[in-house]
């Protein structure tokens, strides 16, 4: 047991007073939330129309909602008030459910966390050179090509990251999530606006029910395929689930739950507030960009160019992604990075290469690190180039997050932690409801991975173009 051994500076587990409360959580969990997911709203609802798209919504809603109240119980064990605090997912799985799931989620988690960052380098890219395609359509018209190669400004995002990464514990400056979430809140809000302004207009943008209708330029399969990549894309938006642990035991005091009143109540109360007002957001951000554009909605509708002006707000809110993914690749990296590097040193602990660090002022450089990290920043931007597909990588990295870490985990971790028995009622519909999001993401993953296939098919290495 933990809890009662507290004095007025320190927690129960010797750390400094936590200060965290709902507000503090529940702004957590909305920044975690809303990111570039927010991006491809639109074109999910042109693949799944207005009732599967506003469903697909609601049910991804409902059932990160719901494990996210599951998983707020396993932030201590063996009792969610009294016991042990686990300061992140893993930590958690291990404690719950024993070693072989731990791997399994090692597996998955540091998996996400790879798609993740070759995710963001795709995304910033596009934005990048979705601001010059915007001054050149404002320069010489709409009608103009204005086409470029993307592979520069993969370089110029490479380049960069390659810089922060040799800075320590740099995904740790509490700047950085204060940025992220300015960036996520305003690109965003940009798209809002411009799909009103688009709407106000007038125009006759094609809706349905059933979203881009089967035809001679779209056959029934290719619809299948498309409306399984979309409720990819619509997973991704909701991949927040794994951090909810870190939410509650950040290593900043102000960022993490105090611990009266229980923490597993307080985090139930923010988790039911922050997806709520996610998904309020996500809908704003879906139907409003599907009843500009209907079903000709882009894949990105900041860089598709459904909109050309005010141009200077385009390059702006395109530029906000930028700032905002090139925070958030430290956010995904660093983890990586701690893990090569720990298990490097244990392996190799008389190895000067991997172990001696040499002084430059107050910053301390390692050849083993410089080299490492270097190399799997340019890898990842080979990847890349090979892969430049915004929704189908999006997608696959949706569709692989949501069931392991977004639904089995926290639920097969629920079981253990409340000794639900075997084939009992409770136990009999969770592990349903596991299957059956199984399926989603299969399905899901099979469309993502056909339309990476496709657009592979014809594209000409290292040729993107936006």
């Amino acid at each position: 047991m933990e809890k009662g051994d507290a004095n007025e500076q320190y927690d129960d587990d010797g750390r400094v007073r936590r200060t965290g409360t709902l507000l503090s959580a529940s702004a957590h969990i909305i920044t975690a939330v809303i990111g570039s997911g927010v991006l491809s709203l639109a074109w999910c609802f042109g693949q799944l129309g207005w009732v599967a798209g506003t469903a697909s919504l609601i049910i991804f809603a409902v059932i990160t909602w719901f494990t996210c109240i599951l998983l707020s119980d396993c932030y201590r064990s063996p009792d969610p008030i009294n016991g042990t605090r686990n300061y992140n997912y893993m930590q958690a799985v291990k404690a719950n459910l024993g070693g072989l799931q731990y791997k399994f989620c090692g597996v998955a988690q540091y998996g996400i966390l790879i798609g993740a960052t070759i995710g963001y380098t795709i995304t910033s890219a596009i934005s990048m050179a979705a601001i010059k395609r915007s001054n050149c359509f404002h320069k010489h018209g709409h009608h103009t090509g204005c086409h470029t190669l993307n592979n520069s400004y993969l370089s110029i995002f490479a380049v960069i990251e390659i810089v922060l990464s040799q800075i320590p514990n740099f995904h740790k400056l509490s700047i950085i999530s204060i940025v992220a979430t300015i960036m996520s809140f305003t690109y965003a809000t940009i798209g809002i606006g411009l799909s009103i302004a688009k709407i106000s207009e007038g125009g006759h943008s094609t809706t349905s029910l059933t979203g881009i209708p089967v035809a001679k330029d779209m056959p029934s399969a290719e619809k299948m395929w498309s409306t399984f990549s979309a409720i990819g894309n619509i997973a991704f938006a909701y991949s927040f689930c794994p951090v909810l642990l870190e939410i509650q035991a950040s290593p900043h005091p102000s960022d993490t739950l105090k611990s009266s009143p229980p923490e597993n109540k307080v985090m139930k109360r923010a988790s039911t507030v922050g997806v709520s007002a996610s998904t309020l957001f996500y809908m704003l951000c879906g139907t409003l960009g599907y009843a500009a554009f209907g079903n000709d909605a882009p894949g990105n509708y900041l860089t598709g160019f459904g909109f050309y002006e005010p141009f200077w707000l385009i390059d702006f809110g395109n530029l906000c992604i930028v700032i905002h993914l090139i925070g958030a690749y430290q956010v995904f990296v660093q983890p990586i990075f701690a893990f090569v590097e720990n298990w490097s040193n244990e392996k190799l602990p008389r190895n000067k290469f991997v172990v001696k660090e040499y002084s430059l002022g107050k910053l301390k450089i390692s050849i083993f690190r410089l080299i490492w990290r270097s190399t799997y920043v340019v890898l990842a931007t080979l990847v890349a180039m090979i892969f430049p597909f915004f929704n189908s990588f999006l997608g696959l990295i949706g569709a692989a997050t949501f069931w392991p870490l977004t639904v089995y985990f926290p639920i097969e971790m629920y079981i253990s932690h409340a000794k639900i028995p075997k084939n009992s009622f409770t136990w009999i519909w969770l592990k349903v409801l596991s299957f059956s999001c199984l399926i989603v993401s299969l399905v899901a993953a099979a469309g993502s991975v056909r339309g990476l296939i496709v657009s592979v098919e014809t594209f000409k290495l290292f040729h993107s173009m936006s």
